[in-house]
């Protein structure tokens, strides 16, 4: 059963250009060109010279097809024209880009992985590629950031492995997740992430403060797994890992920071544009790591902020991605199976203790780990999406990562049915399905 990913292909290729609606920009070196895609899809191509997007260079003279919504830049290091059909919200050109203080991050770390790369027969210890962190802000250019530095590495020849902790959006799989790829060529502009089989926690929830306990927890699993796997391949610890993080980076979301940094070993850390972040990491890690790298870089201009609603509706966007490819290249399955075919779990919730084995005056408070079975007994899961879990027992169900994912379309009471949609036809991998707070209402 496919459940590997949440991107079909067929996002990039060539189209044909209507001639009336065409125009040209020629940049000049080290300039970009920003880019609003409008409500319709936008035709683009290079027609002169080099240029990239977030590290992946463009093909001459193919038209890409860039979906509807999208913002990107262009850019190039030596000069290029490009060729564009079709509307934009807005795109203009820039000659003040950071991308040059990004790509000398990029060398360093490429000494980085050869110095791991030529250790790894004499000195195993010494065989641990960087390991960077970028953190800041919401809507600061982290996402953007982990791209390039991951198609620069792969383009050398490199698999790095990228870890996505930023559960708001989810670059990797759907919103809710923790999850990790290897990345083994540069990333497709429009397709996103190349996805064979990712590895992936469910959290369930937007943000982590619903259960800062449960995410933890799944961070440190998907770090254990991961060392597990670079102890036996040496070309994949030499390559090293680059790690995005969510944009809530005070209080708890500031300790959260802490903890992945200290749970992933990160030795670099990147922080995108904020000044005071970047003093307190540096205090607070170098106490206890003084041999990690806290490096400030600017915020690129060409950054969009996105207010809540349109954050929901990337989410959205994202998950029906999952069921239907970027360009509706896929065709997700409905299945029908009795209440008693599945086990759904809640994670959090429910006293620890019983008020009469607590102290007098003592109030119950929630266990964020206690594994809360649901009874389908309403319609409250009805447009849930929940995991399904690589579990082989209910105890195994926080500790394992998941198969994929479904959304519950119909609750039938009365003949104790559930619809479901599915990326694929046949029997689920597991019967052990995970709930959060994540749904989706196909539209």
């Amino acid at each position: 059963m496919a459940y590997a990913g949440p991107i079909g292909g067929g996002g990039g290729g060539m189209v044909a250009a209507n001639s009336s609606t065409v125009r040209q920009v020629v940049l000049e070196k080290e300039c970009e060109l920003r880019i609003e895609v409008a409500e319709t899809p936008l035709k683009l191509r290079l027609l002169s010279g080099t240029a990239e997007i977030y590290g992946t260079e463009l093909p001459p003279e193919i038209w890409l097809n860039i979906p509807p919504n999208l913002k990107f830049a262009v850019f190039t290091w030596y000069g290029a024209t490009i060729e564009m059909d079709g509307a934009t919200e807005t795109d203009y050109t820039a000659d003040e880009t950071p991308m040059i203080s990004y790509v000398n991050v990029h060398a360093v770390l490429e000494g980085r992985r050869n110095r791991a790369k030529a250790n790894s027969t004499q000195e195993p210890d010494s065989s641990q590629g960087p390991r960077v962190i970028v953190v800041g802000p919401t809507d600061s250019g982290k996402s953007t950031l982990s791209r390039m530095l991951l198609s620069w590495a792969s383009k050398q020849g490199w698999k790095p492995t990228f870890v996505d902790l930023d559960i708001g959006q989810g670059a990797i799989t759907i919103p809710g997740c923790v999850a990790a790829t290897p990345i083994e060529m540069p990333i497709d502009p429009v397709e996103g992430i190349p996805l064979e089989m990712p590895l992936v926690y469910y959290y369930g929830h937007t943000t982590p403060s619903v259960n800062a306990d449960l995410y933890k927890i799944l961070v440190k699993e998907l770090a254990r797994t991961l060392e597990r796997q670079f102890s036996g391949n040496a070309e994949a610890r030499a390559a090293g890992m680059v790690i995005n993080t969510m944009g809530w980076i005070e209080g708890v979301g500031y300790e959260l920071l802490l903890h992945a940094i200290d749970t992933f070993n990160a030795d670099v850390v990147l922080v995108i544009g904020q000044e005071k972040l970047c003093s307190m990491l540096k205090k607070d890690v170098l106490k206890s790591k003084p041999n990690v790298d806290v490096v400030k870089l600017q915020k690129s201009g060409g950054v969009v902020s996105r207010n809540p609603p349109a954050r929901k509706k990337a989410r959205s966007h994202r998950i029906r991605e999952y069921f239907y490819g970027l360009t509706n290249d896929l065709s997700p399955h409905s299945n029908i199976v009795s209440f008693n075919d599945l086990f759904v779990y809640r994670i959090g919730g429910g006293p620890q203790a019983p008020r009469s084995a607590l102290p007098i005056g003592a109030e119950p408070s929630a266990d964020p780990m206690r594994l809360v079975p649901v009874t389908i007994n309403n319609h409250d899961l009805l447009h849930s999406v929940l995991a399904v879990s690589f579990a082989k027992e209910p105890d195994q169900i926080i500790s394992s990562n998941v198969a994929g994912f479904i959304c519950i379309t119909d609750i039938d009471l009365q003949r104790k049915k559930i619809t479901y949609l599915a990326p694929s036809a046949g029997e689920l991998p597991s019967k052990y399905l995970i709930v959060g707070n994540l749904s989706w209402l196909e539209t």
